[in-house]
Parts: C-alpha cells; sequence; structure tokens
C-alpha cells in the first residue's frame, strides 16, 4: 500500500499534474518500500509528463528505458528519446536508431539525420551496435517501398579467439564498453547468447572483471554472461545470489533470454510470496515483446484470455448518461468488466485501486467470493489503461462502503439495468 505522500503524488499525476507524474515515474523506476520497481509504470507516467514538456522526463526515458520495454509505445515516445538523444545520452541514442527502424521503418531524413550523427562518435570508438544502425539508417528505404527493412539487432561481435588481446585491452580499459564486453566473452570463452565456446581456455576472474566493467556501462549481455559465470559450478566464484543479480540487472536492460529466466522463475516460486505471480507475468510481457516465442506460450499459459463473460461487453455500449451520472462506481466496475473480460461476480467485488498493477490488473476476491480463484489479466492496450486509469479515478472520488456487500450490489445492478437487458444480466 502506498504511503501518504505516495497517495498524493498518485492523486495528482492522475490529474494530469506533470510535476507528480515526474516524481512518480522516478519512484517506479527504482522502486520503493510500498511501490514496486515497475518499468511499464515507471514509462506510462514519464511519457504523460514528457508530452507535458518536462525535459527531465525525457532525459529519464531516454537512459533509463531500454528499446525492449519502449518499443510498443513508438509514436508516443520518440519525441522524449529524440531530446534525449540531442542531450548526447548514448542509451537514448541507441533507443532512438532503432525505433527509427522498427517496421514501419521511419524515413524522415531530419530524424535519422539527428540519429547518425549522434552515432558516428560511438561507432568511432569501436561500437559495433551503433555502426550498425549508423548504416542501416542511411539505407532507409522510401515509404512507398513494399518491404521495410527488417528490425535491426545489434551485431555480434566479431570472433576473437586466438587474437591478440592487447587492443581489446586498451580500449577496454579507454571505456569502450563494446571492447570491455568482447574481451570478457573472450576470456569465459563464451558468445553473447551464454553459450560455451568450444576448446577454449577460461579465465574467469579476469573474465569477471571486464564483463563487470562493460556491464555497468549498460551492455545488458555482460550482466547475462556474469549470471552465467557465478552460476557455472566449475567457477571458483560460484554464488547464486550473483547469479540471480546479475540475470535481473540484464533483464532491467532489456536482455529477452535473461527476461523469460526472470519470469520463468518467478512464475516457479509464486507459492513462496504472493506477488511473485504478478512478477513473472511482467517479465513475460517484456520478453514477449521482443519476439521471444518461448514468453508468449508461457502468457497463454499463466494469463489465459477468458471465455465467455461477455454480458459487460454487450452492456456497456447501452448505458445512457442518466445511468452513468446516477451509480458512477457501478458504471466504472460494467467499463471495467467490458475492457477485461471479468465475470459478474469479479467485476462487482473487484478492489479497484489495489488490483492495478501498471502492467496488469490482478483479479482476487477469495476473501469475500470463496468460489472463485486468483488470476491475472495483462494490460494489453491503451484503451485498457485508459479505462483503468478513468476507473481509479471514479473511486477516488467515491466512498466504496456505500456500495454494500455482494447481495446489495447485485440487486442494485440487476434494479439499474433492468429494463431491456434481463437476458444479459442472467448470464
Amino acid at each position: 500500500m502506498a504511503n501518504r505522500e505516495e497517495l498524493a503524488l498518485i492523486r495528482g499525476a492522475r490529474s494530469g499534474d506533470a510535476a507528480c507524474q515526474l516524481a512518480l515515474g522516478r519512484i517506479y523506476l527504482r522502486g520503493s518500500a510500498s511501490l514496486p520497481l515497475s518499468l511499464p509504470t515507471a514509462l506510462h507516467w514519464l511519457s504523460r509528463a514528457a508530452r507535458q514538456g518536462s525535459a527531465d522526463a525525457c532525459l529519464l526515458i531516454g537512459g533509463a528505458i531500454p528499446y525492449a520495454e519502449a518499443a510498443r509505445y513508438r509514436d508516443s515516445v520518440l519525441p522524449a528519446y529524440a531530446r534525449a538523444t540531442a542531450a548526447g545520452l548514448p542509451q537514448a541514442v541507441r533507443v532512438f536508431a532503432r525505433m527509427l527502424l522498427q517496421p514501419p521503418a521511419v524515413a524522415d531524413p531530419v530524424q535519422r539525420a539527428q540519429a547518425c550523427r549522434a552515432l558516428e562518435p560511438l561507432a568511432a570508438r569501436g561500437d559495433a551496435e551503433a555502426a550498425a544502425l549508423c548504416v542501416q539508417l542511411r539505407h532507409i528505404p522510401a515509404p512507398a517501398k513494399a518491404h521495410p527493412i527488417p528490425e535491426p539487432t545489434p551485431k555480434q561481435p566479431a570472433s576473437v579467439t586466438g587474437r591478440d588481446q592487447e587492443p581489446l585491452a586498451r580500449a577496454g580499459a579507454a571505456g569502450d564498453s563494446g571492447a570491455q564486453l568482447a574481451l570478457g566473452l573472450q576470456l569465459a570463452g563464451m558468445d553473447r547468447s551464454g553459450n560455451r565456446l568450444a576448446g577454449v581456455t577460461v579465465q574467469f576472474k579476469r573474465a569477471i572483471r571486464w564483463l563487470t566493467r562493460a556491464g555497468e556501462q549498460g551492455q545488458a549481455d555482460a550482466w547475462f554472461a556474469l549470471a552465467r559465470i557465478y552460476g557455472n559450478g566449475g567457477c571458483s566464484q560460484r554464488s547464486a545470489a550473483e547469479a540471480q543479480a546479475c540475470l535481473e540487472r540484464a533483464a532491467h536492460l532489456g536482455h529477452a533470454q535473461a527476461q523469460l529466466e526472470c519470469g520463468l522463475q518467478a512464475w516457479r516460486q509464486r507459492r513462496d510470496d504472493a506477488q511473485h505471480d504478478v512478477r513473472a507475468l511482467d517479465w513475460l510481457q517484456r520478453a514477449a515483446a521482443q519476439g521471444c516465442a518461448e514468453a508468449h506460450a508461457a502468457l497463454s499459459r499463466i494469463a489465459p484470455q477468458p471465455a465467455g463473460a461477455a454480458w459487460a461487453a454487450q452492456l456497456a455500449p447501452r448505458l445512457t448518461r442518466e445511468q452513468l451520472a446516477s451509480q458512477p462506481l457501478l458504471a466504472a466496475r460494467v467499463a471495467l468488466a467490458a475492457q477485461f473480460h471479468l465475470s459478474r461476480a469479479e467485476a462487482l467485488l473487484l478492489d479497484v485501486q489495489a488490483a492495478d498493477r501498471g502492467h496488469c490488473l490482478v483479479v482476487d476476491i477469495r476473501a469475500v467470493y470463496g468460489r472463485s480463484r486468483r488470476r491475472l489479466v495483462p494490460i494489453r492496450t491503451a484503451r485498457q489503461r485508459q479505462a483503468l486509469d478513468r476507473a481509479v479515478r471514479v473511486f477516488e472520488r467515491f466512498d466504496t462502503r456505500m456500495e454494500g456487500n455482494y447481495r446489495q450490489r447485485l440487486y442494485r445492478l440487476k434494479t439499474w439495468l433492468a429494463r431491456g437487458e434481463g437476458a444479459l444480466l442472467a448470464a
């Protein structure tokens, strides 16, 4: 439960206050004692502040939100990344470039030129990903082309096994994160995917040093490789806690495989902590957004689309203004049921404010309706997000005790909508 100060920020943010939106976004970027770390929720509030002209919100988005999290909202967040790119943030530069290349590619010559200018210094320092993005930006087809180029993926470092390590070491010592990553992977005898390379002598201690330096500069692959090293039984520094910490850092930086593994781990541990299923869904949604087939399959098992519950979808469009004004809480519940496929009992008993977790809706009415079960409903569309925000604002304005118990709420629903809706209410 959020504390008093955080509740005030939430109310201000929902009312449109840019300063509150910025402050709330900052909290969700790092988490607090009462609010979880949630990049999707942080991006939601920071982007709203950025659209109101907040430069700080743009810089936070550019510096802290990876491509994997922002790609789904390209049109709304692209200006924020452009502004952060102009400020010289390396991560923002790469994400901005990848968004321009994301199908359908953006052919605006001004934005492409801005991205190329920002990428060139990074490429000159040996950043292979920046160089690849720069080349692809210069060859974006015109909008009329039938087949836009596919979304770019970071170029794999050239194999350095058996080559002199001195050039990489010099570049790494000078702060080149690409060289640090390449050297660390060579010393660890693995590729970017964490797979062991045959016939390579490993030096785990040196590898850890270089990979840690690369990871601290934002290289997700470095943290993923470190997770593999710390989990390796042949490493003298083996540590399950360190392996997990590195895996989570890679996941936060947008590493799809790390996100998948964090999600599956959290799901397996859901009986140890009531919130692990929420964390699992968050990680799996992020991995799925990057095209991870395993994450998509896991999501279909964890949060399948509910069958039936069409009563509200048919009912919501028929509500009149008079009905909405006379029963605002009931109307909000019907609207949520239509968007999230809630059963009648779920719609009437859901604690709307507590159910919102940023990336999903936690539907848990077991305390008052024993026949139900806890389930998670992913927030998949902007319309669902807007509907939930509207409902929360409605419930903040009224005392929910006035609704009464389930029987009273059900009776009110049936009598309120009795005219011509009997067949729907009987569902």
